[in-house]
């Protein structure tokens, strides 16, 4: 078991276009405990003939949160969510979540690595992603529509071919990387941890990072809203 995952303080952004790696809270900031489940699957063995061996049918589990949501709603993310207090740290909290999330069984979940966590301003959550290997995959399932409107396992092909890659920039001042897939607009937090992986994994084809494009005009596109 791996206590990091990149570089001593995590995933290093090499690109400067990816703000979500540098947020981390500082001594003085009060926060709140959380963890994300960042769970591949797929076969274990490499594709030789694949940019960095990756497997043909590796996938990602991700959700989007219910539009009827106050706060995020429609969102992409990984499942997770706030620490409890019977927690078994944040690899407990990333399980437990995911599974009343998704319905996954965790006994088939085998956890890599811890990234430092990331803090998120608005919440005053420390965000602790935990990389995992779905060795078992289970069935997935939305649990609670009033939390979760779907539950997806995406294609690492889609995520990195270039045509499904640009920035976003949203109103308030953020930019960072995203990704257009099945359907849906990933950014933000998901977005940026899984640009920051993938530009590590040795599997990333170039892609035009000078391609930037309007959020809200870009969650139109797929049929989300813009929270403010």
């Amino acid at each position: 078991m791996l206590d990091v995952a990149g570089s001593a303080n995590g995933l290093t952004d090499t690109t400067g276009i990816n703000p979500v790696l540098q947020r981390h809270a500082q001594p003085a900031d009060r926060t709140r405990s959380a963890a994300v489940l960042v769970l591949f699957g797929g076969p274990a063995a490499a594709d030789p003939t694949a940019p960095g061996g990756l497997p043909a049918d590796a996938d990602v589990l991700l959700t989007q949160r219910a539009s009827t949501l106050r706060d995020h709603s429609g969102q992409i993310a990984f499942p997770g969510g706030a620490t409890d207090p019977g927690d078994d740290g944040p690899i407990g909290t990333a399980l437990r979540e995911a599974q009343e999330e998704t319905g996954l069984d965790p006994a088939g979940v085998v956890p890599l690595a811890t990234m430092p966590g990331i803090y998120v301003p608005p919440s005053r959550f420390d965000v602790v992603p935990v990389l995992s290997y779905w060795q078992s995959p289970s069935p997935v399932r939305v649990v609670d529509a009033g939390e979760t409107e779907r539950v997806v396992r995406v294609p690492l092909r889609e995520l990195l071919d270039p045509d499904n890659r640009f920035q976003v920039r949203h109103p308030a001042g953020y930019q960072g990387p995203a990704f257009s897939v099945q359907g849906m607009l990933v950014w933000g937090f998901t977005g940026g941890i899984l640009a920051g992986l993938l530009a590590v994994s040795g599997w990333e084809s170039e892609w035009d990072t000078g391609d930037i494009r309007d959020l809200e005009a870009s969650l139109t596109a797929v049929g989300a809203r813009l929270d403010r």
